[in-house]
């Protein structure tokens, strides 16, 4: 099996920065994209940003240009640096890895992480 492990999250004030960080381990072979989704209260969980096994980042119109993800192969860990925050950032934030075995795509979650962001 795979377990990640969220850390990072806290409350912070409009315009400030978090990062974090989700630790992967287990059955850690063949993990492909890393990724953070959010869900707010009251509202759908939502895609923020991936991160594929060669690098290549795409975020959701909503975070680009203030969010940052990054990976750590050597260290199993996906990163999301979070810069001007906004109260509309607020939200659990979720770690999502998937993992290829022959030509089956499965989904990993971590349990998620609060994000407050208010004055």
């Amino acid at each position: 099996q795979v377990r990640l492990v969220e850390s990072g999250g806290g409350l912070v004030q409009p315009g400030g920065s978090l990062r974090l960080s989700c630790v992967v381990s287990g059955s850690i072979r063949s993990i492909n994209d890393m990724g953070w989704h959010r869900q707010a209260t009251g509202k759908q969980r939502e895609w923020v940003a991936t991160i594929t096994s060669g690098g290549s980042t795409n975020y959701a119109d909503s975070v680009k240009g203030r969010f940052t993800i990054s990976r750590d192969n050597a260290k199993n860990t996906v990163y999301l640096q979070m810069n001007s925050l906004k109260p509309e950032d607020t939200a659990v934030y979720y770690c999502k890895v998937n993992r290829i075995v022959i030509t089956t795509t499965y989904d990993y979650w971590g349990q998620g992480t609060q994000v407050t962001v208010s004055p």
